[in-house]
């Protein structure tokens, strides 16, 4: 398994490949998939942290159900830019995962990913309750939706300078 910038993803990913987005909580992995033509990034189900080993096998079960060719996992920076214990933990995680797949991750910043879920959310008028329930889960779709922009701006720079050789 290889953790790779957003750039080299999109030269490895072939067409109507899902990817999926990861927020790593201490207690809950929020995980959204992409559709194959990867436009859109919608929630999936968290899944509830046990230890390690199991909750691999979980994301991995996840992984092969819905076909997934690359995971982006939000990285959460400090607002300064500074790198704190969850940057650690989460780096922690992806080296573990190393051993156990050769799906690639991609480290994606999340600032403020939590923040634009609970704002989205509370716009749907979801209540409180239930927020908390599908926090993580949106969170990961903002995390994926912001690779998925990139990938297809990426993919618009690549088309435009083809368009010039």
């Amino acid at each position: 398994m290889a953790t790779l910038t957003i750039e080299e993803l999109a030269t490895r990913l072939e067409p109507n490949q899902a990817i999926a987005g990861l927020d790593l909580g201490t207690k809950t992995i929020g995980l959204s998939a992409s559709d194959l033509g990867r436009r859109f990034a919608t929630p999936r189900p968290v899944i509830k942290r046990v230890k390690f080993t199991q909750d691999a096998e979980v994301l991995l079960a996840f992984a092969a159900k819905e076909k997934i060719a690359a995971f982006i996992i939000g990285l959460p920076v400090n607002m300064d830019g500074s790198n704190g214990p969850r940057v650690q933990a989460t780096r922690a995680f992806v080296r573990s995962m190393s051993d156990k797949t050769d799906i690639p991750f991609v480290f994606w910043d999340e600032r403020l990913s939590t923040v634009a879920a609970e704002r989205a959310l509370l716009e749907m008028d979801v209540s409180r309750a239930k927020r908390s329930e599908r926090i993580d889960s949106a969170a990961a779709s903002f995390i994926l939706q912001g690779a998925l922009d990139r990938l297809s701006g990426l993919a618009r720079a690549s088309d435009t300078s083809a368009d010039f050789t």
